[in-house]
């Protein structure tokens, strides 16, 4: 039986996320000089920021190396990012003992196959709409939004918001 992501939400105060497909759409554009570019949603870095802003914990799992996403996330306040993670489960279990946090607060979002071990070691495993259907069977949550439009916004705002920790003071009364 699945388990209700709803009441898993207020649990939370560990976000990990993979790179390309969550943070991305997937896709990477190829110079000519053969460097790889990918796009990335700035309302996603939004909640990242936020997120950190309030306390929570954030690391970056991610089979990548582009340096130019290292220096992103690192610009949004991301400290604990591990790239070129082939074995994912390996740097999560790293990550959650250097900084002795429970499986049970830890929510995982990841859209391909080398995400599914850590998404299985955590309490809320969660995806893209546009994640492989075998990562999609096993979330918890799957989100309306696609990588790198908006699943990143869509799962921190939603935690954020069950904790009473959300930026609400930017209403349209204040324009």
């Amino acid at each position: 039986m699945k388990k209700n992501y709803k009441e898993l939400l207020s649990a939370i105060n560990t976000f990990v996320f993979d790179v390309d497909g969550v943070f991305t759409d997937g896709s990477i554009l190829v110079t000519s000089k053969g460097e790889m570019l990918r796009k990335m949603n700035v309302k996603d870095g939004y909640a990242l920021k936020t997120a950190l802003q309030k306390g929570y914990n954030v690391c970056i799992i991610s089979g990548g190396t582009n340096e130019g996403v290292k220096e992103r996330l690192k610009g949004l306040g991301v400290t604990d990012i591990y790239l070129g993670a082939h074995h994912k489960q390996e740097p999560l279990e790293e990550y959650l003992d250097i900084y002795n946090i429970d499986p049970v607060n830890v929510l995982y979002m990841g859209d391909d196959l080398p995400d599914i071990p850590p998404m299985k070691m955590v309490a809320l495993a969660t995806s893209p709409q546009n994640a492989v259907a075998e990562v999609k069977a096993i979330s918890d949550y799957v989100s309306h939004k696609n990588g790198g439009e908006g699943c990143v916004r869509d799962i921190i705002e939603q935690v954020l918001k069950v904790r009473g920790d959300w930026n609400d003071n930017y209403s349209a009364k204040n324009d």
